[in-house]
Order: C-alpha cells, then sequence, then structure tokens
C-alpha cells in the first residue's frame, strides 16, 4: 500500500498554464532581458558585500604585552678600557644594546632606567654582530657619576 513520491500534475492544468503564458505574451508585459553589453575581454568576478567579522569571544584572553621594553633593548653597559676613556674624555656612556633598536628607542630606555638626560646617540654594529651605542650625557649629568651609580666603576 505505497503512495506515489511525487505526483505529476495534470494535463489540463499544465495547458491552463501554457494559455495564460501565451496571453500574458500577447499583451506584452513579458521582455526578454537584453543582454549585458561587455566592453573589456577579460571577465572579472563582481565585488560582492564583505562583513566585518563579529567574533561571539575574543580569540586571546589577554592582550600581549610588549615584549620589547628598556631591559629588552639595553642588554649592558660596556667596561672597556675605551669605554673608560670615552667616559672620562667625552662625557659618553658605552651600552650593548639590541640589534633591532633604533637611536630613539636607545635614548627612551636610557633616560627611563638611569634618570639621565641623553644629548645624543651614535650606534655601529660590531663584527660580532652585536649593536653598540655610544650615548652622550647632556653638560648636567657627569658621565663619571653615572657610571659609578650603575656600578660601571
Amino acid at each position: 500500500l505505497r503512495k506515489p513520491l511525487n505526483k505529476m500534475p495534470g494535463k489540463k492544468a499544465v495547458a491552463g498554464k501554457a494559455k495564460t503564458a501565451a496571453k500574458a505574451v500577447r499583451k506584452g508585459n513579458v521582455q526578454k532581458e537584453s543582454a549585458k553589453i561587455h566592453t573589456k575581454v577579460h571577465f572579472y568576478k563582481p565585488k560582492t558585500l564583505k562583513l566585518a567579522r563579529t567574533p561571539k569571544y575574543s580569540r586571546k584572553s589577554a592582550p600581549s604585552l610588549n615584549k620589547f621594553d628598556k631591559f629588552a633593548i639595553v642588554k649592558n653597559p660596556l667596561t672597556t678600557e675605551s669605554a673608560m676613556k670615552k667616559i672620562e674624555d667625552n662625557n659618553t656612556l658605552t651600552f650593548i644594546v639590541d640589534t633591532r633598536a633604533n637611536k630613539r628607542q636607545i635614548r627612551q630606555a636610557i633616560k627611563s632606567m638611569y634618570d639621565i638626560d641623553v644629548a645624543r646617540v651614535n650606534t655601529l654594529i660590531r663584527p660580532d654582530g652585536k649593536k653598540k651605542a655610544y650615548v652622550r650625557l647632556t653638560q648636567d649629568h657627569e658621565a663619571l657619576d653615572v657610571a659609578n651609580r650603575i656600578g660601571i666603576i
């Protein structure tokens, strides 16, 4: 006792539909769509709506900390003879710094770590690949005093 799954519509129903369609065509309210005129040789996929993501929850539990802080920038002071001579003669401290740090970052790190004003910063990359920074202090700060406070001398 099975029922047929899909019943075909009767012939009368189909004929009725065809007649109404023919009548509409004769009346003139059915228009054929004109083909789009392509002006370019290549076909580009049309741009569709791109919605901004609205996540249900954040994928990070907490915002990541800046790992490149003042302690990562300034690695250690140099205590070589030439560095000591610079301290005495030129009011300049010498540091080994991170190779990715620029002069502005070095100046900021030295200022915040040792509470001193920096006049200028000169840098160079040593043959062993480390970056050396010559930090010249302003006239109101004595490099010898700062070196004693840091523990270089």
